[in-house]
């Protein structure tokens, strides 16, 4: 009888095994000769492989019967298609028989559905067609001559010799074209190079070594010159390579003249400290260098202010404001508070939310300013108002309920102390401050438009809800849903740059008693130091209904990676921290957003930005 295996192992063993000898125990010759009389027997056996691997060494495998799986078929291999397979002999009487059967001679088979031992007549021709291709291809193989062997080797090696391989180069990672060019490894090391060189020229010249003092000072100067204003390793000179390869052989002979450990390392810890003060001190250059171009005015929007100011007085505009003043005080439409001193950013936020609005005819804008920037303010919204929105500019040096008696923060501002916390006057510079944050120091906290958030209901008493829009931020879709959230009882909506006030709450819980409360606690600027985030965080404590993400996108004056998906789905983006759209600092990648509502048309800012 003869043991069927799965494919796989069928056609390893086609292929490694030159002979196999199953030696079968306990079966009689009718079983091997009748296959209408053979059973599969029921007791356990062992089965023996014996063959000859691909070395040429003699190998033996036995195996248990009753550890075979069920997909194991055993079947006669004496049959009508089968006697041609069967050359060795049979011994009567005897407990075990031995069957040889060549290579050319082994056929397996699988029986994958083991419910139904029915094979499809289609799939055994295929099977069958493919044993004999097999079976042909290995004769081939076997009674190859050596003659034919030989032409086959030398057909291999011309092909090979014509293979083209110019397209797979292309993928080598050493290919130039393949390189990265950002890549900054040889640059790195270079500079890392520089840094030791420097470190072993100062231990050779204090040792007496002037011979490797020489040498590595030359070094350090070719490094140098290699190196010149590249960020990259493409940007290197083309002899940065040799003159790293030269500098990396100079430093190892001057680790083997100077041995001392200790003084190298004395040496390194001076030079770190040194490199440690320096940066600290341009950490804190820079730091005030920003804080300084974020609170200076531009030219450009300086211009423009001062054009739209002289053209209000000499144009005799100051009468001329278009109000329909039924509205301003109409809570049934939707009124937006904006407290700025910049013209153009204010012109943003209005223009943005009227273009993106579906009845821009039901919008009402109440712009307050100081009295600085009043004129300039009224006098662009004169010349481009926003139809058919409204828009009411006002002066908060007007506001005569707001003074130092009523407000407690306005009274801190005018106190001498503050005075000379911002301005400092017995130092030269702010840079003198210290490891204080010099953020504060910026101006913008002196004015009370920063504040003037916490006084809603005494500056729109007759209004039920505002929606309050910091200057930093555009709006890209319409706002109105935002007067129909059910915020659950409480005063504010919060977003940063973005509050909806429920003026009848605030008035019922009383928030700008809250906030005087807490500002008088901090009086000594213990609590916080400046600004109106701190104060309104507190005031606002439990008294808030968090706004849907959606709505707002935050990050886009300090963040470099705000997800632009997150930035076009937003209704309100905002342009937090330093780097404003309307400032050269600004990322030239979120500038777009906030350029397009800037009419680069107009007189006025054509005027201004073509001079600056």
């Amino acid at each position: 009888m003869a043991l069927l295996s799965p494919r796989s192992l069928t056609c390893g063993l086609l292929l490694l095994v030159s002979q196999f000898f199953f030696r079968v125990c306990g079966l009689s010759k009718e079983s091997l000769l009748g296959r209408n009389n053979f059973q599969q027997p029921d007791e356990n056996f062992d089965i023996t492989i014996s063959y000859m691997d691909a070395s040429g060494k003699f190998q033996t495998h036995k195996v248990n019967s009753k550890t075979l799986s069920s997909s194991w078929v055993w079947e006669s291999p004496v049959d009508a298609n089968q006697k041609r397979l069967v050359v060795g002999q049979l011994q009567e009487g005897s407990s075990e028989q031995t069957v040889n059967v060549s290579r050319e001679s082994i056929q397996l088979s699988i029986e994958y559905n083991q419910q139904s031992r029915t094979i499809d007549p289609i799939k055994l021709r295929r099977q069958k067609l493919r044993d004999e291709r097999r079976e042909r291809r290995i004769a081939d193989l076997i009674h190859m001559s050596k003659e034919t062997e030989l032409q086959m080797q030398k057909a291999a090696i011309e092909r090979a010799k014509e293979f083209n391989n110019t397209r797979r180069a292309w993928y080598s990672i050493w290919r130039k074209e393949y390189t990265n060019p950002h890549s900054d490894t040889t640059l790195k090391l270079m500079r890392d190079q520089k840094i030791m060189a420097k470190v072993y020229a100062s231990v050779a010249y204090s040792t007496g070594e002037h011979d490797l003092y020489n040498s590595l000072t030359r070094h350090i100067k070719e490094i140098r010159r290699g190196i010149g204003d590249a960020n990259s390793d493409s940007e290197l000179q083309e002899s940065a390579l040799e003159q790293a390869k030269a500098m990396g052989h100079a430093l190892s002979l001057a680790r083997d003249k100077l041995l001392d450990g200790d003084v190298t390392a004395r040496k390194l810890r001076t030079m770190l400290q040194s490199l440690e003060e320096n940066i600290n001190t341009v950490k804190k250059q820079s730091t005030f260098l920003v804080q300084h171009a974020a609170k200076t005015m531009p030219k450009p929007v300086h211009c423009l202010s001062l054009q739209l100011t002289t053209d209000y007085f000499l144009r005799n505009h100051i009468n001329k404001e278009r109000l329909e003043k039924g509205k301003l005080e109409d809570p049934s439409l939707y009124h937006y508070a904006i407290f700025s001193d910049n013209v153009l950013a204010a012109s943003v936020v209005v223009n943005s939310t009227v273009f993106t609005a579906k009845e821009p005819e039901k919008h009402v804008f109440h712009i307050v300013t100081d009295k600085l920037n009043f004129a300039a303010m009224k006098m662009w919204f004169i010349a481009h108002p926003p139809l058919p929105a409204t828009i009411h500019v006002e002066n908060i040096d007007e506001f005569k309920w707001l003074n130092s008696s009523y407000c407690s923060v306005l009274r801190q501002l005018e106190s001498a102390r503050i005075k000379e916390y911002y301005f400092k006057a017995n130092h030269p510079s702010s840079l003198s401050v210290g490891n204080e944050n010099l953020k504060y120091r910026n101006p913008k906290y002196l004015s009370m438009l920063n504040h003037l958030r916490f006084y809603m209901p005494e500056v729109y008493p007759k209004l039920d809800k505002i929606l309050f829009l910091d200057d930093d931020i555009v709006v890209q879709k319409d706002l109105t849903p935002l007067w129909s959230i059910d915020m659950k009882g409480m005063a504010c909506g919060w977003a940063f740059g973005m509050n909806i006030f429920d003026l009848k709450e605030w008035k019922k819980r009383n928030i700008t008693g809250i906030y005087h409360y807490w500002q008088d606690l901090n009086e000594d600027r213990m609590l916080w130091k400046l600004g109106s985030l701190p104060p309104g965080l507190i005031t606002f404590y439990n008294l808030t209904y968090p706004l849907d993400r959606s709505w707002h996108v935050l990050g886009l004056g300090y963040d470099p990676a705000v997800n632009p998906l997150e930035i076009e789905s937003a209704s309100v983006i905002h342009y937090n921290g330093n780097y404003k759209p309307w400032l050269d600092l600004a990322f030239t990648k979120y500038k777009p957003y906030w350029s397009k509502f800037v009419d680069v048309d107009n007189p006025y800012i054509q005027d201004c930005y073509s001079n600056q």
